[in-house]
């Protein structure tokens, strides 16, 4: 489980420095919200913005505007992902969707995961995992289910996949 959350961790280290700034964190709802072509004003962009503001005052345990890798594993599980990563990471999907059936196809699963910071290349291949009964569309629960399962146990059908392309963190944060 500790490798999960280290390749999650690195996703959200954008810059690689052993800490995810608070202005990383907050950067991902701008850089999906452009990838997908939402207006800053956007009711949804708003609401993406307000789950991961909860989520930011969760995770930054020590209030210093920084989250090095220990708050993160500490903090991060079933609990956190069930109050808090759940309604944040649907409204990335939902930011994704562009008719609202609660559904993406490949091309907006693939736009949601390369401004979320996996690695373009994999898409597919996450897209095929959680694609179960081969409709060409991803589930909103399915992809939810896949990040909780990876998060909490390191097992998810994406689980190859997620959070591949970035380095992972050897170093401890400089905290």
């Amino acid at each position: 489980m500790s490798e999960s959350k280290r390749r999650i961790f690195a996703m959200l280290d954008a810059d690689g420095d052993g800490v995810i700034s608070q202005a990383e964190y907050f950067a991902r709802v701008d850089r999906v919200a452009a990838a997908l072509g939402r207006e800053d004003r956007d009711p949804l962009v708003e609401a993406a913005r307000a789950a991961h503001e909860d989520v930011w005052w969760q995770m930054d345990a020590d209030r210093d505007l920084g989250v090095t890798f220990e708050e993160y594993a500490a903090w991060a599980g079933h609990d956190a992902f069930e109050e808090s990563c759940r309604p944040a990471l649907r409204s990335l999907f939902d930011l994704a969707d562009a008719d609202g059936d609660g559904r993406l196809d490949r091309g907006e699963f693939t736009r949601l995961r390369a401004a979320m910071g996996n690695a373009e290349v994999d898409a597919d291949t996450a897209f095929d995992a959680l694609d179960a009964d081969r409709d060409g569309l991803v589930e909103r629960d399915d992809y939810l289910l896949g990040i909780r399962d990876f998060l909490t146990t390191g097992r998810s059908p994406m689980a190859d996949v997620y959070g591949t392309g970035r380095p992972l963190s050897t170093t401890p944060s400089p905290r």
